[in-house]
C-alpha cells in the first residue's frame, strides 16, 4: 500500500468513526429528550401535590383554599395552571372565614436557589407558617432550614406588622446570629448553617416587604370570595 492509499484509508476510517460518534450522540440526545418528556407530567403532578400539602401546612386552621394572581396592586382569582405569575393561596376555615394567605418566594441560598412558602395572617399581621419547597443546601448543615424545630419555630408568629399608613412594614424581617434574637421580626439563625439561615431571612425580608402591604389592603377582597 502506497502513501496515498494509506492516507485515503485513514481518512475513510476517521470519517466512519466520526459519523458513528455523531450518530450515537444524536440517539442519546433523543433518548434524553423522550425520557424528560415522558417523566415531566409525573414531575409536575408531584410538585403540585407537594405545593398543595405545603399550603395547608403554613396556614393553621385552613380547610379550603382559593388561588389568586397578582395583577398590579390587586388580585384576580384563577383556576387551572398558571405560569409566570405571582400567585397567592387564600385559606379559609370551615365557616368560610379567611385564616391566612400562602405566598411563594425564592432567592439564592448557599448551594442554589431556595424556594419557600410562608403563611401570612392579615388579622395578626404576622407570618404563621413556613415551608421549604425546594432546596439543594448541604445535607446535615444547610438543610437544617427544613427540619430544625427551633428554626421553624421562628415562623409560628413572626412579626409582619404594618406602619400607620399600611404601605410599609414597621420592621424588615432579618436573620440574626443564633441566640441573639430580641425582637419578634427577627429570625434566630442556625449555628453551622449561617449562610442558609441568613438566606431565608433575606428572602422573607424581601418578600414580606413587597407582598404584606398588598395582602393586607386586599384582605376584604379575599374574605368576600367564599360567599360569591
Amino acid at each position: 500500500m502506497n502513501e496515498a492509499q494509506k492516507n485515503t484509508t485513514e481518512v475513510a476510517s476517521s470519517s466512519k468513526m466520526l459519523t458513528t460518534m455523531v450518530g450515537i450522540g444524536v440517539i442519546c440526545a433523543l433518548l434524553i429528550v423522550l425520557s424528560f418528556q415522558g417523566t415531566l407530567p409525573r414531575i409536575e403532578k408531584l410538585k403540585a401535590e407537594a405545593l398543595e400539602k405545603a399550603i395547608f401546612n403554613v396556614i393553621p386552621g385552613m380547610v379550603t383554599k382559593k388561588t389568586f394572581r397578582l395583577e398590579g396592586n390587586h388580585f384576580k382569582e384563577v383556576t387551572g395552571k398558571v405560569k409566570d405569575a405571582q400567585l397567592v393561596h387564600a385559606g379559609y376555615d370551615k365557616d368560610g372565614k379567611l385564616v391566612g394567605v400562602a405566598v411563594e418566594a425564592s432567592g439564592m441560598g448557599f448551594a442554589d436557589v431556595l424556594r419557600i412558602l410562608y403563611g401570612y395572617d392579615p388579622i395578626k399581621q404576622a407570618v404563621v407558617g413556613f415551608y421549604v419547597l425546594e432546596s439543594k443546601e448541604t445535607p446535615g448543615l444547610g438543610d437544617k432550614i427544613e427540619k430544625d424545630p427551633a428554626f421553624l419555630a421562628n415562623f409560628e408568629a413572626l412579626d409582619a406588622a404594618l406602619s400607620e399608613d399600611k404601605n410599609t412594614l414597621k420592621n424588615t424581617v432579618v436573620t440574626v446570629k443564633h441566640g441573639t434574637k430580641k425582637n419578634a421580626w427577627e429570625v434566630d439563625g442556625i449555628t453551622g448553617a449561617t449562610i442558609s439561615s441568613r438566606a431565608i431571612g433575606n428572602i422573607m425580608g424581601s418578600s414580606t416587604t413587597q407582598m404584606v402591604p398588598l395582602l393586607y389592603k386586599n384582605k376584604d377582597f379575599f374574605e368576600e370570595k367564599p360567599n360569591q
